[in-house]
């Protein structure tokens, strides 16, 4: 996708779902279970929140971009695609210290919105992305 650090067998599948999306519309169906054979128990929710249009990117005058994503818990959550990154627990959890998953349900949701198209879009300017930024350093620390 962005030279992020996804396995070749999963990049291929979302340039096939870009491609398949690209020129003919056909559903996600067709995709689901090699997206839930490569993706394990996060292939489901991301699919939900990718039809409840829950992914947003952040767009600033720069070109700087970024993702958040209203997870279903109702929080929002910032993800970071170039570097394959979200601030959510489980990818804290299940992805860095576990390493038990590739990534968790909010950044495949990012991967698939880009992929089908179906991100939202919002321009904000590079004093409201340092905001964002600055704020998830604090909820952090």
């Amino acid at each position: 996708m962005d030279g992020s650090t996804l396995p070749a067998v999963a990049e291929e599948l979302l340039r096939e779902i870009k491609k398949a999306f690209q020129e003919t519309s056909q559903g996600i169906d067709i995709f689901s279970s090699r997206l839930k054979f490569i993706f394990g128990p996060s292939a489901v929710p991301a699919l939900d929140l990718v039809d409840q249009r829950s992914v947003t990117r952040l767009r600033a005058p720069s070109g700087r971009t970024l993702y958040q994503v209203l997870g279903s818990s109702g929080k929002l959550y910032t993800c970071y695609s170039s570097c394959h990154f979200c601030t959510c627990p489980a990818f804290g959890f299940s992805v860095l210290q576990k390493s038990e998953s590739l990534l968790c349900k909010h950044i495949l949701a990012v991967y698939l919105s880009r992929a089908m198209g179906a991100c939202q879009e919002l321009a904000v300017s590079e004093e409201q992305l340092t905001n964002i930024l600055l704020a998830e350093e604090e909820d952090e620390g």
